[in-house]
């Protein structure tokens, strides 16, 4: 660890906290490095160069690396939600105490200068058991370590690892006692951004839902578990299984937040369905496009996210029965999912639209030929010479007549094809 650690002075230390020591013991790559300097003031940071950057606690900036350094300090909850807490830093904090405030015993451990492990609330024991486990009750005082601890739950969960029963109890305390509704919907997204693009984002839904969370902050998607599909195309019945499946293949698909966000909320229309009607979802595609803006608009998803998410709630049975379709329709398709100018966008779609053919029980490593025609379809419309159908002399709204029909034309040739 080296050279941070030589800035001593008086009774100062300095230990390397947090992630870093987790994920050293882990034996993962460590991304981010946390320092807390205990028996240390301002003024004796300031004084080795040091930048101070925190508001509400002394946190600095090293003067060549830029790590963040905290002062060791203690928090008292005062007021409601993330930021309702008074925290003490001073010389007299000590690192047992400052390790005492954190949420997961692994994430409660610290190095010291010789590489010892300072790790007084068992978090070695908890990696060996691969448990996710409070430190202490204070965790309850905190609403954002629901999330938190969903998201390490998410990114995890190729190792092995689970939430402790006594700290799913916390979490689920937490979400009926109604403090989990005092987060800002920024700190909200930030960790479903994080959780959805990591390695099992489904992982993070389902331990939302396990909580209460999910009826909270994500209500139209809580409400899609026990609504029935037809077993013939969804042997697992249950939509809310299904968009856990969907999300789950969206995340071999791709990497991109955009996707995996669509995947998640595509089938919204679907909690909408009168129940005369079920287990068939008729036009839940575009009755899921208002549930889809209401979500969006609590949680302050980005507009890239809620414009794909748009166009894969209403558009995603059109691939899906894209061999059936007239041209004509294919044609509309793509005058309103604008691959014209946003043709990476609707790869996306198509991205998102096969992750929905393969989360279903049977169908998970089915070919999906559908996305391939229709990129296709795209292309040979593309191919229309525009250019020339303006030299032709046609004007203003004729020119989009003839353009269209060309287009028809094309895509017929090449469902011609298809079906010899």
């Amino acid at each position: 660890m080296g050279q941070a650690f030589k800035n001593k002075i008086n009774n100062m230390q300095v230990y390397l906290v947090g992630g870093a020591v987790r994920d050293k013991l882990l034996g993962l790559k460590i991304k981010d490095r946390d320092w807390v300097v205990v028996g240390a003031t301002p003024k004796q940071m300031l004084d080795l160069n040091y930048q101070q950057v925190g508001a509400d606690f002394p946190v600095f900036l090293h003067p060549k690396s830029k790590e963040e350094y905290a002062l060791a300090r203690t928090e008292r909850k005062t007021g409601q939600g993330y930021n309702g807490f008074e925290c003490y830093a001073a010389q007299d904090v000590t690192l047992e105490q400052d390790l005492l405030r954190r949420d997961l015993t692994i994430n409660a451990m610290a190095l010291d200068e010789h590489d010892h492990i300072v790790d007084p609330y068992h978090g070695q024991q908890d990696l060996v058991d691969k448990k996710l486990r409070h430190v202490s009750a204070a965790f309850i005082e905190d609403p954002l370590r629901v999330f938190r601890v969903a998201r390490f739950a998410a990114r995890y969960a190729a190792l092995g690892f689970t939430i402790a029963d006594e700290t799913m109890a916390l979490m689920q305390a937490i979400c009926h006692s109604g403090e989990i509704q005092h987060l800002s919907a920024e700190r909200v997204w930030q960790e479903t951004a994080r959780s959805l693009s990591g390695p099992s984002p489904e992982i993070y839904i389902d331990v939302l839902k396990q909580c209460g969370a999910l009826n909270v902050w994500f209500p139209e998607l809580a409400t899609l578990w026990g609504i029935p599909n037809p077993e013939k195309w969804h042997p697992e019945i249950d939509t809310g299984v299904h968009t856990l499946m969907v999300l789950q293949q969206a995340a071999k698909l791709s990497e991109k937040l955009t996707v995996r966000f669509a995947a998640l909320v595509h089938d919204l229309g679907k909690g909408l369905t009168p129940e005369k009607y079920l287990p068939s979802h008729p036009g839940h595609e575009k009755s899921g496009l208002s549930a889809i803006k209401t979500l969006c608009e609590r949680i302050k998803a980005p507009n890239d996210c809620r414009e794909l998410a748009m166009i894969m709630s209403e558009y995603h049975t059109h691939v899906h029965r894209a061999f059936e379709l007239k041209a004509s329709t294919i044609v509309k398709m793509f005058s309103q999912c604008d691959p014209w100018r946003k043709p990476e966008r609707f790869k996306e779609f198509l991205l998102a639209c096969e992750a929905d053919a393969r989360g279903r029980t049977g169908f998970e490593n089915r070919p999906y030929p559908n996305a391939d025609f229709i990129w296709q379809a795209y292309q040979v419309a593309l191919q229309v010479d525009v250019k020339a159908i303006v030299e032709s002399g046609l004007k203003g709204e004729a020119i989009k007549q003839r353009l269209t029909e060309y287009r028809i034309k094309a895509i017929s040739h090449l469902k011609a094809t298809y079906q010899h």
